[in-house]
């Protein structure tokens, strides 16, 4: 093609978005969601809104290590940038440099014709060199701008210095010098005459930072190259060298080590995928008995709620202890339990930790179908339990179930993780390096190095606790889970050529969207909890009682008897089997929430396989015969007993001085502390009190189970706009094609226009009556005509209550909205569905 024939490049990036096609715009859309929110009105306001700086760093934050490069290189280079200046600029990249360039441009950070790319004057200015921060490439300002600050005098003495003819203004001189450091062998030259140590003081600065200080009274080897621009000044007793001078002693390379290539996931072992799906489902079953041990807990003692918000260090520490657990991972549980909805506060003055109604419903469906909740929850999930412990910007501690917890990247690196996973043989468990060495060349500016290396480190550690992972490989239920998860702003589609991500059907997915066809979060635990049940033990209502007054479940046993069980006896061990233990204090246990002796024999009858051992009847009889012997009342408190020598024990026992015990009648004493004090107190010393009504009756303290009020769970804190579907996005380019129409625009120029944008002409609505329908009716037929893309006609009743009718092509139809590109305003549009009258379907021509 000639010159001539050569298509005119666009000369703003409007003019280029204005080009494309409609496939591309839904692209652009995808990759960068901020973009619709809220719609642009045409592709002017869209290129203006792709070139603001909160957008610009946002697409930059989610471009791969190479990509990043390609538009530091640019940044660094004469706009437009010839591309072969621009690979010369990434030696040994020249092979995925035209994806790197394909994917800016999709971006719309690069714009102008292929030959001659430009980059967006906002990511130029975000990406270039500056003294506080010399970027990627470390290189520092121009020839040009190093000399803005000098005397034009002093410019001049630079010339003479370098050997140059003198000129008669101040530009064509930097422009001079500028010429010398861009020849390779004037350039040589002139190094060449340099003094020793001269060459070394400017290989330190050649890679970056590109700054250095001088004395007042600089040596000579620092003075020579000082006096012929090799070294420039910028304020006193600094120095900066020109990026002209740094590009020629790099070779013109603007960066040290290009990375074109993303490393490879190496494996650390490999198993046969039974043997992982084993592994994770041993995990799972665990993970649903500390959730359930750790909210029975908090049912019984609820803990308290900081004033700053957030579960206090003794009470992590009391619930770490009680979970026989390290207390990061007692953060974990709790701070997933909370994610879920099974805890929160209960909202009273005093306010305490609780679990809520949603609990018990959880707690009565089957095994893998709670493990798919909590599975799915800290999948999509943004709280950080790895931070608990540390402070935030102003000092403050992080607490367990307290703000500041969020990470809007959380969810995206989490699911990213778990994707590389995906994408090795089955049965294989990553190096951990290699992964954490793969995440940071896929999103090098999404968090610092070391947030996102921890964070890294706990996902793999946290699928394995949770069982998603099964001795670090990927377990089948864990792919199931993975595989039709949406995406929550991962890696764009596009870069997956660069980045040699998962393969096909793995799915990375477009950032900011969800893939087409993708499964609601229900229908993929369901499938997850379908892979899990057959790999889960049965849940037994039985064990064995041993003579050595211990009972062995072999396996999880069902609700009640658990919680019958973890009353009665002291759980000894935990694993495949758990093992439990009777004593004294955990018979008194039972029978100071309510259990009768009779009901403790009956249990144990009922639920073991093996006859009940004499020594435990006898110690239940034993600890029952006791129980209640000394009563507790109310006085300030009293203690009454019909055994004198008990009482007599009670007072004589040191340890019980401080509940200022006073003898008022040989079996009655009295006490300064109140009732429930005394029992605690009592209990402590190993005495078995029960407390009694003012009548003389015994009083059962049974064990209450806190639960908040009905309570919903905390919503992910991204830290992006929600995701668009493909029916959106395709009615939001319309919209956008539309407002791009002019209203001088002809009929025949406007069926052109709705031929070369793929929208069918619309007829205006009828005057007349409104549409009246059913609201069920016309609810059915907004859904249906989402699901088809039909048209419909409505009536709709403003909020100012004028009438009118318009004809929509719905998109979403949810949460008493219709959402839709309204043909008669050309935009989408949200109304409420109680404002429309009635529907009427139009035919498809």
């Amino acid at each position: 093609m000639t010159t001539e024939q050569r298509p005119r490049p666009p000369r703003t990036l409007a003019e280029e978005l204005r080009s494309r096609g409609d496939e591309e715009l839904t692209a652009l859309l995808r990759a960068r969601a901020d973009l619709l929110s809220p719609l642009p009105g045409d592709v002017s306001q869209l290129a203006t809104r792709a070139g603001t700086r909160a957008s610009v760093v946002r697409a930059l934050e989610r471009l791969d290590v190479f990509t990043l490069q390609v538009a530091e290189a640019l940044a660094v280079a004469p706009q437009p940038c010839p591309y072969d200046t621009l690979a010369a600029l990434l030696p040994g990249g020249e092979r995925e440099l035209p994806d790197a360039l394909a994917r800016l441009r999709g971006r719309a950070l690069l714009w102008g014709a292929e030959h001659e790319p430009r980059l967006v004057r906002t990511a130029q200015e975000v990406l270039a060199p500056t003294a506080a921060r010399p970027g990627g490439t470390g290189l520092g300002p121009t020839v040009a701008e190093a000399c803005a600050g000098i005397s034009p005098r002093r410019v001049q003495e630079l010339l003479t210095g370098a050997g140059l003819p003198a000129t008669g203004d101040p530009v064509s001189a930097v422009t001079a010098l500028t010429g010398l450091f861009a020849d390779e062998e004037r350039f040589a030259r002139l190094l060449a005459a340099a003094p020793p140590g001269a060459r070394e003081a400017l290989d330190r600065l050649a890679w970056g930072p590109p700054y250095g200080e001088v004395s007042a009274r600089p040596g000579p080897q620092l003075r020579w190259l000082l006096d012929r621009g090799l070294l420039l000044p910028t304020q006193p007793g600094t120095v900066v060298l020109p990026r002209e001078v740094a590009l020629r002693l790099r070779g013109g390379r603007a960066h040290r080590e290009l990375r074109p290539r993303p490393p490879e996931v190496t494996a650390r072992a490999t198993y046969t995928p039974g043997v992982a799906d084993a592994a994770g489902a041993g995990a799972a079953q665990g993970a649903l008995g500390v959730i359930e041990e750790l909210l029975t807990g908090w049912a019984a003692e609820p803990p308290p709620v900081l004033r700053t918000g957030g579960v206090g260090v003794r009470e992590l520490k009391r619930t770490a202890v009680a979970l026989d657990v390290p207390e990061p991972q007692a953060a974990f549980w709790a701070e997933l339990a909370y994610a879920a909805g099974l805890v929160a506060g209960d909202g009273e003055v005093d306010e305490r930790y609780a679990p809520t109604p949603a609990y018990d419903a959880w707690a009565a469906e089957p095994g893998e179908r709670r493990w798919a909740r909590l599975a799915g929850v800290w999948l999509t999930g943004t709280r950080v339990p790895g931070l608990v412990g540390d402070r935030d910007g102003k000092g403050r501690t992080l607490t367990a179930l307290g703000p500041g917890l969020d990470r809007g990247p959380a969810a995206e690196l989490r699911r990213r993780v778990l994707e590389l996973l995906a994408a090795l043989p089955e049965g294989t468990a990553p190096d951990p390096a290699a992964v954490r060495d793969r995440i940071g060349w896929e999103l090098p500016r999404r968090m610092t190095p070391e947030a996102r290396d921890a964070l890294c480190a706990a996902v793999l550690a946290e699928a394995d606790l949770l069982g998603v992972t099964g001795r670090g490989a990927l377990t089948s239920y864990g792919r199931a889970l993975l595989a039709a998860a949406p995406a929550d702003g991962g890696l764009p589609a596009d870069s997956a050529p660069s980045a040699g991500s998962a393969p096909a059907g793995t799915g990375s997915a477009s950032a900011g969207s969800a893939p087409a066809g993708t499964a609601p979060a229900a229908d993929r635990e369901a499938g997850a909890a379908r892979l899990l049940a057959p790999l889960l033990p049965e849940e037994l209502d039985h064990f064995l009682l041993q003579a050595d007054l211990t009972a062995v479940a072999p396996g999880p046993l069902s609700r009640e008897p658990a919680q019958a069980m973890a009353l009665i006896a002291d759980i000894e061990s935990k694993g495949g089997a758990t093992v439990y233990r009777f004593t004294p204090g955990s018979v008194r246990r039972a029978l100071d929430a309510g259990w009768t002796p009779d009901a403790l024999h009956g249990f144990l009858a009922e639920h073991s396989r093996t006859p009940v051992p004499q020594p435990l009847t006898y110690l239940v009889d034993d600890v029952a015969r006791r129980h209640g012997r000394l009563r507790v009342g109310v006085a300030a408190g009293y203690l009454r007993c019909e055994d004198e020598a008990l009482l007599t024990q009670v007072l004589a026992d040191r340890r019980a001085e401080q509940l200022r015990l006073r003898r008022i009648a040989p079996t009655v004493v009295i006490s300064g502390a109140p009732p429930e004090i005394l029992l605690a107190r009592l209990r402590e010393l190993g005495l078995a009190p029960a407390a009694e009504s003012a009548e003389g009756a015994v009083v059962t303290l049974a064990a209450t189970r806190h639960r908040t009020p009905p309570r919903t769970a905390p919503e992910p804190v991204p830290d992006g706009p929600p995701a668009a579907d493909d029916r959106l996005l395709a009615a939001a380019v319309r919209a956008i094609r539309a407002g791009d129409r002019t209203e001088e625009r002809t009929d025949e120029a406007a069926t052109a226009a709705g031929a070369r944008t793929g929208a069918r002409p619309v007829p205006p609505p009828p005057a007349g009556a409104l549409p009246r329908t059913p609201a069920a009716e016309t609810l059915a037929t907004l859904q249906a005509a989402a699901l088809s893309g039909d048209l419909v006609r409505i009536g709709y009743v403003g909020a100012d209550g004028v009438a009118a009718q318009h004809i929509l092509a719905p998109v979403r139809v949810e949460g008493g909205f219709v959402t839709a590109f309204d043909h008669t305003a050309e935009e989408v549009r949200t109304y409420p569905l109680h404002r429309i009258t009635g529907t009427v379907e139009l035919p498809a021509d």
